[in-house]
């Protein structure tokens, strides 16, 4: 996952909580444990991937950097208001 959402770091620490606790709520059954933990995870980080596809996609292309200029535009007029 390129680093333009800031979600990287984020979901490691949170996909190795989740996958410990889904490992004690499933002793010795590794493999359910592991289904539990992606059927949660999978979802998540897709949407994580998009964003940062998206922002990769905001500073790298044709028109760069006017995007990413529109964009904290866009968020600065959204605090003012």
């Amino acid at each position: 996952m390129s680093p333009f959402a800031g979600e990287g770091a984020n979901l490691a620490m949170l996909d190795g909580a989740e996958l410990a606790l889904a490992i004690i709520a499933h002793g010795e059954d590794v493999e359910a444990a592991l289904a539990s933990y992606e059927a949660a995870m999978l979802p998540r980080s897709e949407d994580a991937a998009a964003q940062s596809a998206a922002g990769l996609d905001m500073c790298f292309n044709d028109q760069a950097p006017r995007p990413l200029v529109d964009f904290f535009q866009s968020m600065r007029s959204g605090m003012e208001a």
